[in-house]
């Protein structure tokens, strides 16, 4: 599914941060949602009202209109959209106290991406928008997202979450090319501040569990990053 594609899901992100805005986009991008970005409350609620979305990221501080307030004035005016909040807070009174405004759901930064997609994934799903494949296929290998198993040719491949979560990543999107920036923001978080290498170490450990041989199902794009070519295309 393109990103352009005007089938595809809409989602508003009210969100004040430049580095979570450019995550978002970037991330929700890639799944293959129209992404629409309102910097502050007040853009955001406008937004919301003039157009349709099939969801809505909420900050929860925001400059000029907080996202309780903004959650608050959509309900009121019989606005049913989806909303998932974003928050720093760790309270559970302030989760509690966005639930009972109306939010469908809510999330603590720093959060996983993986985390934030299946939790837009369930609830499109209620409103009939997103169905799941719930098995991912290339050649000989499976991977099942619901019960975590991998497969290769029937046998059984024990990968770690961090493995587990690269390879989905691949397989959902093949032959797409994957910097190894966005593959930290994508399976490490926005917030990882450690040593780029790390990827290339989880992808050397993934390929020898997969048994991925020369010529490989992983392929590196040397100079960009790495990117997955079914058998036949290798």
């Amino acid at each position: 599914m393109n990103a352009k594609d005007s089938t595809a899901p809409r989602i508003l992100v009210i969100e004040d941060e430049p580095t979570i805005i450019e995550f978002l986009r970037t991330g929700l991008g890639y799944e293959g949602y129209q992404v629409v970005i309102a910097p502050d409350g007040r853009t955001g609620f406008d937004l919301a009202n003039r157009e349709t979305y099939d969801l809505i990221i909420l900050d929860l501080m925001l400059p000029d209109m907080d996202g309780f307030d903004i959650c608050r004035k959509l309900r009121a005016r019989g606005d049913e959209t989806p909303i998932i909040m974003l928050t720093a807070r760790r309270d559970i009174a302030d989760r509690v106290a966005g639930l009972d405004m109306g939010a469908d759901d809510y999330i603590t930064k720093p959060f996983s991406f993986d985390e934030l997609v299946a939790r837009i994934r369930a609830l499109l799903r209620r409103q009939g928008k997103h169905p799941e494949q719930t098995v991912l296929r290339i050649g000989d290998l499976a991977l099942n997202t619901e019960t975590r198993e991998v497969s290769r040719a029937g046998e059984s491949i024990t990968l770690t979450p961090t493995e587990f979560a690269l390879l989905a990543l691949f397989m959902r999107h093949p032959r797409r090319v994957f910097t190894r920036e966005t593959l930290l923001n994508r399976v490490w978080g926005y917030d990882y501040a450690g040593d780029a290498n790390v990827v290339d170490v989880h992808i050397s450990h993934l390929r020898e569990k997969i048994h991925d041989k020369p010529p490989r199902l992983i392929q590196t794009i040397y100079g960009v990053g790495y990117a997955l070519h079914p058998e036949d295309e290798a």
